[in-house]
């Protein structure tokens, strides 16, 4: 039987195992996909004895990221672009990395959510390894502008250096020019501001009646972003729960060689949230 996982500290909370439950009956041979919690220190000796005991897969979750993506040999584009992997593969006796974050985004804005990114005005609140993996997908969807607002100024303009393959797509912007950059075709919330109980302050004046808002961050109950995108009057608010199994299912592609469809586990999520979020 094959084996998968996923590896993280900590992983108590993951919802992998339950998704990559959803996608069985699309994918040949029996597997099994389980949590692996890393001691901080011991990342590398972790993932050399999964695969050691005949692991095939693991998906890499906070804070390993950025190390899984210094320990590969072979490195899809994706990966190359996000300089960090979620997704570890052995093949051919080769460790293999990809990065399914950005795709699993771009998956759900422009399939689930009917989304149009050709051509619109963005705005990403945020310049951590979470923003890092997602700007090569959407620039590849031919946005008219990114603008990356940060608190850390110097962040958001290393970003801007470093994904501007386009003259003027790429803007970085402090937080105090926020109320003066008008309305965005869509706003990306991927601050750590709701993960350690801080406030989000952000002008509703980005809001028009035409946007809307993701956050990349998920719970059972409304995210304070997404609360904040429906009181200023965006037209759609959507956490990132259909991001995470979309990019599941690229993750299950990259293992299986197959395509692997997220609408059945996606319909699940949204039609019981409460049974999903109990399934971890």
């Amino acid at each position: 039987m094959k084996k998968f996982a996923v590896v993280g500290n900590p992983i108590a909370h993951s919802l992998s195992p339950f998704i990559h439950e959803g996608f069985r009956e699309q994918i040949q041979g029996e597997y099994y996909y389980d949590k692996i919690l890393a001691p901080l220190d011991q990342f590398e000796a972790t993932i050399q004895s999964f695969f050691a005991q005949g692991g095939c897969g693991l998906n890499v979750t906070l804070p390993f990221k950025e190390e899984a993506y210094r320990l590969c040999e072979h490195l899809t584009m994706g990966a190359k672009t996000a300089k960090a992997v979620n997704t570890l593969a052995m093949k051919e006796g080769k460790l293999w990395g990809h990065n399914s974050d950005g795709i699993g985004l771009v998956r759900d804005l422009t399939v689930n959510l009917g989304l149009m990114i050709l051509s619109a005005r963005i705005l990403v609140l945020g310049a951590g390894g979470a923003v890092r993996g997602i700007l090569g997908p959407l620039t590849v969807m031919a946005p008219k502008q990114i603008v990356i607002c940060n608190r850390s100024f110097d962040k958001a303009e290393q970003l801007v250096k470093e994904f501007q393959v386009t003259e003027g797509i790429f803007q970085a912007a402090p937080v105090a020019e926020l109320e003066n950059l008008g309305e965005f075709d869509l706003i990306i919330h991927a601050t750590s501001a709701e993960l350690s109980g801080g406030e989000l302050s952000l002008p509703a004046s980005l809001v028009g009646s035409q946007t809307a808002c993701y956050d990349l961050f998920y719970n059972q109950q409304e995210t304070a972003f997404v609360s904040w995108a429906r009181r200023s009057g965006a037209k759609a608010a959507e956490d990132g729960l259909g991001m995470l199994i979309e990019q599941a299912a690229e993750s299950a592609s990259f293992w299986h060689d197959c395509d692997i469809s997220a609408k059945a586990v996606i319909d699940t999520a949204n039609n019981e949230r409460e049974l999903f979020f109990a399934s971890k």
